[in-house]
């Protein structure tokens, strides 16, 4: 048996520019590439054909036909990640282990109890930075603190920016592949699911849509955004491809991608942001959470035009367009009071491009619980905000075809009562 080292591929399905995949290939050992379908993760999922695991499915199947080409193959696992781990270090003689960081507090104690596992046995655990261009305490306050404020955590990321984050980590360069046969892949059911017939943004960096990005992107009726954000989750796109194209081409994309940074630093020095309010004067709302409410909120029957396009175009294509995020989750919020964790649970839910820190970020700012976020009198109009973004109603007759008849609902609240109504609420909160 060759001694080896294990490549875990995780939220980086790519070979190209990878960076923790580049340093085990300049290494001693022949690399044998491992992926597990965590059990821990797929147990919670609710939906048999969840697209997410199908979109994983399918970037398998394509690194799998790229490493064969390669001499060597995918070893796919299925089942809890220390249970896994303790069967490959039976199955190989594993030297060493690389893997890229996960900032997630589930992916930090998974990969705590993985890192004491291969220690007791002798097994060097190395990660790397490569889901961001800056992590954990590398874009800090003066005295050390995290910014809490994104404006002046976006000026010193900018300043402290150079070509070497920037840096592509090709593995074109070395070749050190442990040489096996192909191995079969588990087959959809084997992992508990079916395929899904959503169909995916393709994997395409448009050069000119990130050059008009600052004047298209409010859109909901346009292809103003790239819609990689899916391919950023998973991996199958660099981070540092993209901020490369923004920094050159257009400062508004550059901006997004800092605020992705900067929710992934935020999940990292507070993971309490998970379930609780990060402004803690907040505690005190009270929250309505009408049931039935969430109900037509999420199934785009509220009567009011832009949320409820929003939401079908959710439920039906995995995507919503990033303006009308914020413009349904301000309605949840604030026009009828429910708590935000959970629109942010049916966001998890249904989003093909989920990602925990982004997601909490959004939902906190919109209910004016969070970090650098929108003050609670700042409540989105949605007639205004269809008036500015979606003048011709192009986007609402795309996923309303029922609109201006007797089979659209009346709206759910009266806007200016709902308003007032939640003006009170919030500042009762915060004083009690």
């Amino acid at each position: 048996m060759t001694d080896v080292c294990i490549f875990w591929f995780r939220r980086d399905l790519r070979l190209e520019d990878n960076h923790s995949l580049f340093e085990a290939l300049k290494g001693e050992f022949p690399v044998q590439p491992v992926f597990i379908f965590d059990t821990n993760i797929l147990d919670k999922l609710e939906d048999p054909a969840d697209a997410r695991v199908t979109f994983i499915y399918h970037e398998i199947e394509q690194l799998q036909r790229k490493l064969a080409e390669k001499g060597t193959s995918l070893d796919v696992r299925i089942g809890q990640p220390l249970s896994i781990w303790k069967k490959l270090i039976d199955d190989y003689r594993v030297k060493l282990v690389y893997a890229n960081r996960d900032y997630e507090p589930y992916a930090r104690s998974r990969d705590k109890e993985v890192y004491d596992l291969l220690k007791s046995n002798g097994i060097s655990f190395k990660s790397k930075k490569d889901h961001v261009i800056f992590e954990k305490e590398e874009v800090v306050k003066e005295n050390g603190t995290p910014y809490t404020v994104y404006t002046p955590y976006s000026k010193k990321w900018k300043a402290l920016l150079t070509e070497s984050h920037l840096r592509s980590f090709s593995s074109g360069e070395v070749q050190n592949w442990n040489q096996t046969s192909p191995r079969p892949l588990p087959l959809p059911g084997d992992i508990g699911f079916t395929i899904s017939t959503i169909s995916f943004p393709k994997k395409e960096v448009n050069i000119d849509l990130i050059n008009n990005y600052h004047e298209k992107r409010d859109y909901p009726a346009l292809q103003g955004t790239s819609r990689l954000s899916v391919h950023l989750r998973f991996g199958t796109i660099s981070i540092r491809q993209l901020v490369q194209l923004g920094k050159g081409s257009n400062e508004k994309y550059l901006n997004e991608l800092i605020w992705r940074d900067f929710y992934q630093a935020i999940l990292w020095h507070f993971p309490r942001v998970v379930d609780e309010n990060f402004q803690r004067k907040y505690d005190g709302i009270e929250w309505r959470n009408n049931e039935e409410e969430f109900k037509k909120w999420c199934d785009g029957k509220t009567g009011y035009p832009i949320v409820d396009a929003g939401m079908r175009e959710l439920n039906t294509t995995g995507f919503m367009h990033n303006r009308v995020r914020m413009i349904v989750a301000s309605f949840l919020t604030k026009h009828l009071l429910i708590d935000w964790r959970w629109g942010e649970a049916y966001f998890a839910e249904k989003l093909l491009d989920f990602e925990l820190a982004s997601n909490n970020g959004g939902w906190q700012w919109a209910a004016g619980t969070g970090v650098d976020a929108a003050p609670y009198f700042r409540i989105f109009n949605p007639y205004t905000q269809t008036e500015k973004f979606d003048p011709k109603q192009q986007y609402i007759h795309r996923w309303i075809p029922e609109l201006n008849t007797p089979d659209y609902p009346t709206p759910i609240v009266d806007h200016k009562l709902a308003r007032q109504r939640a003006l009170d609420v919030y500042k009762t909160g915060i004083d009690r």
